[in-house]
């Protein structure tokens, strides 16, 4: 059959697919769309986010780009009612229109709410919110970083509580407190903080602030993200925040370290007011210096006292100077009397001593001298003719023919003795060898000598002592550095180092050229 006459236009699937995408974006250029979010499994490896808004009868696709997911002032998230705003248009090639999202809000206080307790929960299983983990609040902070805006009051009141207080180094590191990029601008301030170095040019504050004013909780809802409440867990600094009002409160109000209800509270909370601190120190030198002065006085107290119990000098001398007297007395007494009792008993002995006497005595000690004399040279001679006997008696026996019978008996004895000797000699050695190698490997395996080729070094004084400790030698004093292979000499130059350190640094060297060996 022919076909059918007609006069209607032909159209490709493609112009079909770009007509609908032209009629629905011009028509639905910008819309704001309520509903429930679903299938929200977080951005695409590509960065894009793929979910569906729902209500009880329909549903839209929806889509927001890479581009536009950082300026999100809220992230969506699964089952969280949403009034998201954007452009509709299609996907011609599945023949689908969705929703290009551009922002994203609660619908309602009561989802924010909702949403809110969530998140609060969620961190609160992982611990964030512990209280033990909360550090204490230095008691006089050097420097004090603040994070806020720079603009607002509440940076004013900050620092002039502060100067009234007790006037401290302030940094602040100004933020946005509230809309799209608060959130990021706090944590890299809070992080930016924590990296500083300790000792740097810069000093790193010792006490962290984050405070703003009051207001709603879509304006407070940027100290309500993730990635504000982690940083303020986080940070190494202890943190103090003031967020709102005192009946305003934050999911960082939980992770800090401290809240506070106001910005002026919390420059209260961060130094205590120095002419309370000046006086409380006044009256503590009063007090210490009332102690010491009673603690004097009852000592002068003990010691006079003390002093009425004790005898006078005078009187402890007394005594003894009345013995001493009593003792000179009697002593020329005592020494004329024992003169006379020693001239009457040598007057006796000499009596005695007459030459006569003397000569007799010595004529009786000459006739017993005499007597012994014979007595020994007669003993003397026995002795040498009984030796001079048994001295023929041997030379008897030890003539030519016996001595070469003896030697000739000795061989037989001695040969079959020598024939075993000789390996048992052998195997002794071996073994006494052995054992001096294995005493040998022992000792060297315990050689101090092995620890010093490992980079070790022992150190003597002058003396030949061990140096153990720094407190042996001070500076000046001459020391031998024994090493794997040799000694060295050195001198102490400079004092010993506070502690050890991790890293090593090389040896510092004195006006000499000798390097120290600390």
């Amino acid at each position: 059959m022919a076909p059918p006459l007609t006069n209607a236009a032909e159209f490709t699937v493609s112009e079909i697919a770009q007509a609908v995408k032209r009629s629905v974006e011009d028509e639905f250029g910008h819309v704001r769309v309520r509903g429930e979010i679903s299938g929200f499994r977080g951005q695409h490896s590509s960065g894009h986010a793929y979910f569906t808004l729902k209500d009880e009868n329909a549903g839209i696709d929806a889509v927001v780009w890479r581009g536009t997911w950082p300026r999100l002032a809220f992230k969506p998230e699964e089952g969280l009612e949403v009034i998201a705003s954007g452009r509709l248009t299609t996907f011609p090639r599945a023949s689908k229109y969705q929703l290009v999202i551009e922002q994203i809000e609660p619908a309602g206080a009561g989802a924010l709410m909702a949403l809110l307790e969530d998140r609060r929960k969620k961190l609160a299983a992982e611990g964030l919110f512990d209280t033990d983990r909360k550090r204490a609040l230095p008691y006089l902070p050097r420097v004090i970083g603040v994070i806020t805006s720079p603009t607002g009051a509440v940076i004013r009141d900050i620092l002039h509580r502060l100067a009234d207080r007790f006037p401290s180094h302030v940094m602040v590191w100004p933020v946005r407190v509230q809309g799209d990029t608060s959130a990021s601008e706090v944590t890299a301030a809070i992080e930016g903080f924590n990296a500083l170095p300790p000792d740097g040019a810069m000093p790193r504050p010792d006490l962290l602030i984050v405070a703003r004013g009051g207001g709603s909780i879509e304006d407070l809802w940027g100290f309500n993200e993730e990635i504000v409440v982690r940083a303020v867990a986080a940070s190494a600094i202890p943190i103090i925040t003031a967020v709102g009002h005192e009946t305003d409160t934050t999911l960082v109000d939980y992770s800090s370290d401290h809240r506070a209800p106001t910005p002026t509270a919390a420059a209260e909370a961060a130094v205590p007011v120095r002419a309370d601190l000046i006086a409380y120190v006044d009256e503590l030198g009063s007090r210490q210096r009332q102690a010491t002065r009673r603690a004097a006085l009852n000592l002068r107290d003990r010691l006079r006292a003390g002093a009425a119990g004790l005898p006078r000098p005078a009187d402890l001398l007394a005594t003894a100077q009345q013995r001493l007297d009593r003792a000179a007395t009697g002593l020329e007494t005592a020494l004329r009397h024992a003169g006379q009792k020693k001239r009457i008993e040598f007057g006796r002995s000499a009596a005695q001593l007459t030459p006569a006497l003397v000569a007799r005595r010595a004529s009786d000690a000459r006739t017993r001298l005499d007597n012994t004399a014979f007595r020994s040279s007669a003993a003397i001679s026995r002795i040498a003719e009984r030796r001079r006997s048994a001295l023929q008696a041997v030379l008897g026996r030890l003539s030519p023919q016996a001595l070469r019978s003896e030697i000739r008996h000795a061989h037989n004895r001695l040969d079959p003795a020598a024939a075993r000797l000789v390996p048992a000699m052998a195997r002794i050695i071996d073994q006494r060898r052995q054992r001096l190698g294995s005493a040998a490997s022992l000792l060297n395996s315990v050689s101090y000598k092995n620890i010093l080729a490992r980079g070790f070094a022992v150190v003597t004084d002058v003396e030949g002592r061990l140096v153990r400790q720094t407190g042996q030698v001070k500076p000046g004093d001459a020391v031998t550095i024994a090493l794997s292979d040799g000694e060295v000499g050195a001198m102490i130059a400079g004092d010993a180092p506070p502690a050890p350190k991790k890293k090593s640094r090389p040896r510092a060297a004195d006006d000499t050229g000798q390097e120290s060996l600390f």
